[in-house]
């Protein structure tokens, strides 16, 4: 293993109604928290301003990663658009209702097709 090398973080994009989807496999921890904060940045770039990030393939999220997560929220609602947080997994359902982002967050099961 190469041990120089960045942890890697499974991202893809595809949309689903209003929605560009931002899917995420992995872990999001402080080496792989910017990786995702980028490939949203580069979504809202590409001029979507609905989107739902889905951790169903999350295993593990730091402060970190939730700290991305709260910061395109407030991007998304400057910019009159949306952010979902896709929680289909019970870890991460669990872990956004302990730190009470699941107030702040839209947190969904599933990926709305439009709103």
């Amino acid at each position: 293993m190469d041990t120089n090398s960045e942890p890697e973080l499974g991202l893809s994009l595809s949309t689903s109604g209003s929605y560009a989807v931002v899917a995420v496999n992995g872990e999001i921890d402080m080496y792989t928290a910017p990786q995702l904060r980028d490939a949203v940045n580069d979504t809202v770039t590409k001029g979507y301003t609905n989107i739902a990030v889905d951790l169903s393939g999350v295993d593990f999220c730091d402060s970190t990663g939730l700290g991305v997560l709260v910061g395109a929220r407030r991007n998304l609602t400057r910019r009159g658009g949306h952010l979902v947080v896709v929680a289909a997994n019970s870890r991460i359902e669990k872990l956004l209702q302990l730190t009470g982002l699941n107030v702040v967050l839209d947190v969904r099961e599933t990926v709305p097709e439009s709103e």
